[in-house]
């Protein structure tokens, strides 16, 4: 019996005990601020919807358990600024599935902009919801007359909270953000000690812009994430030409390489599309070789206020 019990643990809610899968990961991370800092709300100064898909290790089938749902994540997210208040605005919703496990949430942040420097310096919060969703269908048990099996469907849904800083200058950025302050607890076993609660995350960002030319910038970039137990990074560089065609190359720790290119579309650039392929290079044999990611944004256009609009001729547009 405490054999089925150990191994609907370590199947279900055993990924999300590490921090890399209890909050999910994404290799365009520098596309993805808001997700991981509540102080990047409204910080650019344009209102920017933004939305992820994420396959994470594509095919892989483990020797146990069921993955037929995959490991893949989706999230939507809106930042905006409210300039009358010197503050931003920002929402994301996230769906992580991995196999029988969901993580769902619901967040809204809100920052508060300081002038400092020749920067903007902000200080964010975040609240919310996290939901767990466990599928006992989808396990195998060791015993399949054990009086702790379980079947069908349960969901459990917490309070969240989170809080950052973030600094933005125009050649240089860098923040650090703490999750799940509140640590809640799920508990599908029943068993005190084997609860299961959100734990502490802190994640380090930053970056800056190096032009070597009119039309070239490269920017290095790394996330470090850390449940303040152990630790993970992200380290890479990308290349950006006539801020338009963006490509570059990531390492993740003990993980894998990353490639990323994108495109920005219209004349303003407002539309940008973007996507990430993971080649993994520490133990494939245990996950699978490869992770898909794609990335949509669409940045509204900037209000005018109370200047005049600027009207374009098409005799004169070049």
């Amino acid at each position: 019996m405490k054999k089925a019990l150990i191994v609907l643990v370590f199947l279900s809610i055993g990924p999300s005990i590490t921090y890399a899968q209890q909050s999910a990961q994404f290799s365009q991370y520098m596309f993805n601020t808001l997700f991981y800092n509540p102080a990047y709300a409204g910080v650019e100064g344009v209102t920017t919807i933004t939305a992820f898909h994420r396959t994470q290790w594509a095919g892989y089938q483990p020797t146990t358990g069921d993955l037929s749902g995959g490991i893949n994540t989706q999230v939507v997210s809106l930042n905006t600024p409210i300039l009358k208040l010197r503050s931003g605005f920002g929402l994301h919703i996230v769906n992580d599935r991995i196999g029988p496990l969901t993580n769902q949430e619901a967040q809204a942040s809100f920052a508060y902009h300081l002038g400092v420097g020749s920067g903007k310096l902000s200080l964010g919060i975040r609240v919310g919801a996290f939901s767990q969703t466990i599928d006992f269908d989808q396990y195998r048990w060791v015993d399949p007359d054990d009086k702790l099996r379980r079947a069908g469907r349960d969901s459990q849904m917490r309070p969240d909270f989170s809080a950052g800083v973030f600094y933005r200058a125009r050649q240089f950025y860098a923040g650090i953000g703490f999750k799940h302050l509140i640590e809640a607890q799920f508990d599908f076993t029943g068993i005190d000690t084997l609860n299961n609660p959100l734990q502490n995350h802190m994640t380090v960002m930053g970056g800056f812009d190096y032009e070597p030319t009119y039309k070239l910038k490269l920017t290095p970039s790394v996330l470090i994430q850390s449940d303040l137990n152990t630790y993970s990074f992200d380290i890479g560089v990308m290349a950006t030409y006539d801020e338009k065609m963006w490509g570059g190359l990531s390492y993740r720790q003990q993980e894998s390489l990353i490639a990323m290119i994108g495109y920005s579309f219209f004349r303003e650039k407002s539309l940008k599309l973007g996507y990430a392929f993971d080649y993994t290079v520490v133990a494939p044999e245990a996950k699978a070789t490869s992770s898909h990611e794609i990335m949509v944004s669409y940045s509204l256009p900037v209000s005018s206020g109370g200047e005049k609009k600027i009207i374009r001729t098409p005799r004169f547009r070049q």
